[in-house]
């Protein structure tokens, strides 16, 4: 049993439900982004996405993947950014084809709360699409090669998959005393945090790139600060 629990990842979802101190109630400035980016997706949809040999246009099956999805109701924002962009490059290169039907997949931790999810969701309407949870960490493999058109993930990469060691050890210089993100701006703690995640984003590519088909694409939101620079020093900075 302890070598099988070696092998599941540590879950840290977002606060479950939809009271009063739930992701759902309070993620605002996520579907701020989500909403502002509607235009990028859509001309990223038009311009980048190739109907060709691997995505053909007489097959009328999409599989889209939401990674880090949450319980929404911003995922499904999301997902519907994409559909109706999807839809209308389809329209527009296959009108004799029939129309396309999407299976959407929505991934997050393994203890995330999938049944809010779900609630949510059935507030979009009858045959939009049809979803299915896939509980797993999103730096690993989490579906077939070549079974998936197009990922999307917004406000999640930036999450890591685990606090650098360096951070925790007493006994180096990037030590990060009792906070759990970069605060103080010690340049040996950034670092530290930096490193993991160029490995954490190299993982999450390479497992997408064996996922995706040919001209499929990815569609990435990661908020970020400009190098260097606190975050305390941005409007919406606060420490813990």
């Amino acid at each position: 049993m302890a070598a099988g629990k070696e092998c599941v990842s540590e879950s840290y979802p977002m606060s479950s439900g939809d009271g009063q101190h739930s992701y759902s109630q309070n993620s605002t400035f996520q579907k701020k982004g989500v909403e502002a980016a509607k235009e990028m997706v859509n001309t990223a949809v038009q311009e980048m996405l190739e109907f060709n040999n691997n995505i053909e246009i007489s097959k009328t099956l999409f599989c889209i993947a939401d990674f880090g999805c949450s319980v929404g109701p911003n995922t499904l924002i999301a997902v519907q950014n994409i559909t109706q962009a999807v839809r209308l490059k389809h329209y527009n290169i296959s009108q004799n084809h029939p129309p396309l039907e999407f299976q959407v997949f929505f991934n997050d931790h393994t203890h995330n709360d999938f049944n809010t999810l779900f609630k949510n969701l059935s507030f979009s309407p009858p045959g939009e699409f049809f979803a299915a949870g896939v509980p797993g960490d999103f730096h690993s493999r989490l579906f077939p090669r070549e079974s998936l058109h197009l990922g999307h993930s917004s406000y999640a990469l930036h999450w890591l998959s685990r606090a650098p060691g360096e951070v925790m050890d007493v006994d180096s210089p990037a030590w990060n005393g009792n906070s759990i993100h970069c605060t103080g701006f010690s340049r040996q703690v950034a670092n530290a945090y930096l490193a993991q995640f160029h490995k954490d984003m190299e993982d999450f590519l390479n497992a997408r790139a064996q996922e995706l088909v040919g001209g499929g694409l990815m569609l990435l939101m990661i908020p970020g600060l400009k190098r260097w620079v606190p975050l305390l020093s941005n409007y919406y900075g606060y420490q813990l």
